[in-house]
């Protein structure tokens, strides 16, 4: 039987210290009460947290090294969206029985992340739980101190809204995993029609393949987020829907927004489920991990050059105005009430 320490020198003991003395600092890793390290010079800390829960953020027949990428991914989506360069991550592991099997593949999905990225892994803490297994993960990053990083209070007034990659697939393939239509092709609970028919018999295994890589195997935009340091003015990532992680910069901002919907980017699986269907996973939709960010028109052939250097997709959706809330407009230029605004932990 393991113990909780073998477990770790098993499976997460990585040389974290080779990695960063490349960069010129000073570690202690895996192994004692600490890590230790030095932030480079001229920079400032960066640090986020998320958890991830079994049947909550999870499904419990997920394969696991898909789960070990994700679990660290959505935490450096967090750094991306400060323009932060990685430099370490804490790990903690709730498991409610050692398996061998699933650890290897965890282990692996999050250390080759990790090691692809530069952010290794510095410690944690293993423990049992009772029933579900419970994933938490801190990343530290850091940012120029004489740059501002990407914070949500900075949006202006006329500033263009812009988008990385595509929306709404990760929502689908987690509304199809769910069990949320039923055989009838309506939303559980609700009467068939026009509007709420998914038409998922219209997915053929390839739409199916895009929309589970999406939802499983996250990119985090970190090349991205940094080249937009002294270009962007705000930033969020979006792990909760477009609508409300925009809403966050808003709210900061103490401005509103524009979005136009027929240039919101659509993920090409989406073409194939209904309108109703695809505007609320583009909108509303969370596990996106895509930046939204905010920056002056003068800027548009610098970002449009950089979506170029880094081969990934930005698309101008919209500008932030004075008025306060989100006014959605669709092709016709009619005014959009969408049925959501984005996933709430304790409100679903």
């Amino acid at each position: 039987m393991s113990s909780e320490f073998a477990l770790i020198d098993r499976y997460f003991k990585q040389p974290a210290a080779q990695h960063i003395a490349a960069l010129g600092q000073l570690i202690l890793g895996i192994g004692d009460d600490c890590a230790l390290l030095d932030v480079p010079a001229g920079m400032r800390l960066a640090v986020s947290k998320d958890m991830l829960i079994e049947h909550r953020h999870f499904f419990s027949n997920v394969d696991p090294q898909s789960l070990g990428h994700k679990t660290l991914a959505v935490n450096l989506s967090d750094l991306a969206a400060m323009g932060a360069q990685p430099l370490g991550c804490l790990l903690g592991l709730g498991l409610p029985r050692v398996d061998d099997a699933w650890l290897n593949a965890f282990a692996k999905g999050f250390l080759d992340l990790a090691a692809a990225s530069g952010c290794p892994l510095i410690g944690g803490d293993t423990v049992k739980t009772p029933h579900d297994i419970s994933l938490s993960v801190t990343v530290l990053g850091y940012v120029p101190q004489t740059q501002p990083a990407l914070l949500r209070h900075a949006a202006q007034v006329s500033d263009d809204i812009w988008v990385s990659g595509f929306l709404g697939a990760a929502d689908l393939a987690y509304r199809i995993r769910a069990g949320l239509f039923d055989t009838d092709q309506a939303p559980t609970g609700q009467l068939r029609s026009e509007t709420t028919s998914i038409g998922i018999a219209h997915l053929n295994q390839t739409h199916l393949d895009q929309v589970n890589k999406a939802l499983d195997w996250p990119t985090p935009r970190l090349q991205l987020g940094q080249a937009l340091l002294g270009i962007a003015h705000a930033a969020v990532d979006i792990s909760d829907g477009l609508l409300q992680d925009l809403n966050h910069i808003l709210k900061a901002s103490h401005v509103g927004a524009i979005l136009y919907e027929p240039l919101l980017p659509v993920a090409p699986a989406l073409f194939q489920v209904s309108p109703a269907v695809r505007q609320r996973a583009i909108l509303s939709g969370g596990d996106t991990y895509e930046l939204c960010f905010t920056a002056p028109v003068s800027a548009r052939t610098k970002i449009t050059e950089l979506a170029k250097q880094t081969g990934v997709q930005l698309s101008r959706v919209g500008q932030i105005v004075e008025a306060q809330g989100i006014a959605i407009f669709d092709e016709h230029n009619r005014l959009i009430t969408p049925a959501m605004s984005g996933f709430d932990h304790f409100s679903e």
